[in-house]
């Protein structure tokens, strides 16, 4: 597929300011492959996880940022793509990562269910979902524990939904499940401060780390976490996660952004690269997808991801059509557009 006028200039304007040398849009695009993976349940809005996957001269990545986010935003998206299949990863410090469970916004009952057949001794689940009340999501962690048993570990995770009132509300609440952390209780860092001030459960930041401006300078950060959330494709890539790791000195959860087993490969070689690994990564999310792009699915083990890389041979079950795989070049176009880091840099 050719590029278009503004992508070509923006090809050689983005070759001259990349420490490393760029791939074209058009050679990015050379044999990529889409693909349109259904859900097990509706998450994060969406009961489709659709993408791109990218082949280079080191293997694959793949360009999947949500729905409705813009160039600038995708751009780190590409950015950790283009790492994985042009550069490569660091050399890993283990052979294996513990990995936790993830529980989405459900019943009780699938709550149970999802955590006893996980076989994850850790279970993150997801609370504050718009429509649903505050009894809904006791009842929920509820069943995890009762899966779990007292020795099971149970994060939370509420996507920024809380004011520090009504999160200082719902962790009491909360505190009888024995909680390891809370993930993202307030949109704010000035919320989550004041909230890690009084809560008497440690607070991991996500959102507030990966959408800022410039993650390696994020104010205020330290005071509102102590533990850090790591996403590799809007970090921009494994090496970048890595010294965003070594910046700030927190303990760090390596966690997914829904991907398909190449995605997850590059949160694994990041979890798998980390001088300490203290808690269990939230990589277990493959079970979200109904299949995936390759037959060597990335699963957990008895709570553990054996660290490899796949490659994608399964595709052809999960292609998109013609007309989807039109507009993702567009979104992979527009996030060329939008580069301005060196790929894989610090």
């Amino acid at each position: 597929m050719p590029t278009s006028p503004s992508a070509s200039r923006t090809s050689a304007s983005s070759r001259s300011v990349h420490s490393r040398v760029l791939p074209t849009v058009d050679e990015l695009l050379d044999g990529a492959l889409g693909f349109s993976v259904p859900l097990t349940t509706r998450f994060r809005g969406t009961r489709v996880r659709e993408g791109l996957l990218l082949h280079g001269p080191v293997g694959w990545g793949e360009f999947a940022p949500f729905p409705g986010y813009g160039a600038d935003e995708s751009a780190r998206w590409l950015a950790s793509a283009i790492e994985a299949a042009w550069i490569g990863w660091p050399e890993p410090e283990r052979d294996s990562v513990p990995v936790n469970a993830i529980v989405p916004a459900v019943d009780a009952d699938e709550a149970r269910r999802l955590a006893s057949e996980s076989g994850c001794t850790t279970v993150k689940v997801k609370v504050a979902e718009p429509g649903q009340s505050p009894d809904d999501d006791v009842s929920r962690v509820a069943a995890v524990r009762d899966a779990l048993g007292p020795n099971g570990r149970i994060r939370v995770d509420a996507n920024g939904a809380w004011s520090t009132e009504e999160a200082t509300t719902a962790l009491l609440a909360l505190a009888q499940f024995d909680l390891e952390y809370v993930e993202q209780p307030c949109t704010t860092l000035v919320e989550c401060a004041a909230l890690r001030r009084i809560a008497a459960v440690p607070i991991a930041i996500d959102e507030g780390l990966r959408k800022a401006d410039d993650p390696h300078r994020v104010v205020g950060l330290r005071e509102a976490a102590d533990v850090l959330v790591l996403k590799v494709p809007p970090l921009g890539g494994v090496r970048p996660a890595l010294a965003i790791a070594q910046t700030y000195g927190l303990p760090c959860v390596v966690s997914s952004a829904l991907d398909t087993s190449i995605g997850l490969a590059a949160g694994l070689a990041l979890a798998a690269s980390l001088p300490e690994l203290t808690y269990a990564c939230g990589l277990g999310s493959g079970r979200l997808l109904t299949t995936d792009v390759c037959s060597d699915r990335l699963l957990p083990e008895e709570g553990r991801l054996r660290v490899r890389r796949p490659a994608p041979d399964t595709h052809a079950a999960v292609a998109m059509s013609d007309g989807e795989m039109a507009a993702w070049r567009q979104r992979l176009a527009a996030a060329y557009a939008s580069l301005t880091d060196p790929i894989g840099a610090p």
